[in-house]
Parts: C-alpha cells; structure tokens; sequence
C-alpha cells in the first residue's frame, strides 16, 4: 500500500481488495482511465481513492501509463547549531524546498542545486536519503504525477535567506521542530507525510 497526494487528499495504491464507500471510491485500475480518476478526486464527497491490481508490479506500471512522471528532488534541510528546519512559502502554502532534476543530472546534485536556488542557503551535507513522494498536480491543462527524491541534509549557513521568487516563493524561514505544527493549516498533505516519517 501507498499513498500519492492530489491536493490533500491521498490516493492508496493497493494490492489487497478495499471495502469501498462513497467517500473511499475503489478502482480496478486494469480498467480505470485518467478522466474518471481524476472526476472522482475532484468530487466534493470523495475523500480518498484506491487504486487496486493484484500485483503490485502491474499495479505501478499501469498508474505511470495513465500519468506522465516528472521526476525532482528536494531536502529537508536541519541547521546545525539551532536544530531548526528550513521551509518555504510558495503558492500562498508552506513547503519544502525541491525541484526538476535537470537532464542527465545525478539526483543528489539535484536536490542540493534546489535547495540553494530557492533558499540561498549553502554549504549543505546530505546525511541521508528520505522516503520518496509522488503526487497529482495539474499545469497548462495536462495532469501529471511529481515523484520527489528527498534527503535529510544539515548546513551551518547564518547569511539572511533568499526566496527564489521567479519560482513563486514568497518567503523562506527556519522553524523550530516544535513549531513545524502549526504549519499543518496550510501545508500540502504530502509534505505532511514526509514530515512525519522523518521525526518518526
């Protein structure tokens, strides 16, 4: 079982049979198509979709047939002396600092290149790889799916931040790990769910 966001609500891909309720819609994704999944995320009353096939490999294989990926990568990014995390405002929602891996660029160098691009902050370790995401997101009329790689990175940097605003981000800020929460208002659900597993 695993979840894909589309705004906030999550799609579970699953391979075992879900009873199914008007609020928790199962598709046989052998048979489903991008139209009526989307028509069915996008309904008041659906809270949260499944997605089954019985075999887990067929079941990934069919849902990147139905969504184009666009890859990226991002960190989590912990100061050092503080402790507190990095995080942007961007789309009037907070967020995590991330973006498109270029062509034939390695995801790690990604990830970094994201991080100081839209934050100002460098002199960033990776200390570890995170759990990847995937979600929905609609642009220029098409659906797509972003699979985001994530890592845990540190730095010491104390210059002021600076928001890449070409990139829509309003505002960069470091956040203490007990005030990450009050965040939850107003954050995509699946940074949510990284977040989560990663003070877990």
């Amino acid at each position: 079982m695993y979840k894909v966001f589309f705004n906030q609500k999550p799609i579970i891909l699953t391979t075992t049979f879900e009873n199914q309720t008007p609020e928790s819609p199962l598709f046989f994704l052998k048979y489903s198509n991008k139209k009526n999944i989307v028509a069915a995320l996008r309904a008041k009353k659906v809270k949260q979709l499944f997605l089954y096939h019985a075999k887990e490999e067929k079941l990934w294989a069919l849902f990147y047939d139905i969504f184009k990926v666009i890859e990226a990568a991002g960190g989590v990014v912990r100061h050092r002396t503080s402790g507190e995390y990095l995080f942007i405002y961007r789309n009037n929602k907070w967020d995590l600092p991330k973006g498109r891996i270029e062509d034939d660029e390695a995801v790690r160098t990604a990830a970094i290149r994201e991080v100081e691009e839209e934050t100002g902050v460098n002199g960033l370790t990776i200390t570890a790889a995170l759990p990847t995401t995937l979600h929905l997101f609609h642009r220029n009329g098409k659906y797509r799916l972003k699979k985001t790689y994530w890592y845990a990175m540190e730095t010491d940097f104390n210059a002021p931040l600076v928001p890449q605003e070409e990139e829509g981000i309003q505002k960069v800020a470091w956040v203490k790990q007990e005030d990450v929460q009050e965040l939850y208002s107003n954050i995509y659900a699946n940074i949510k769910h990284l977040w989560e597993k990663v003070i877990s």
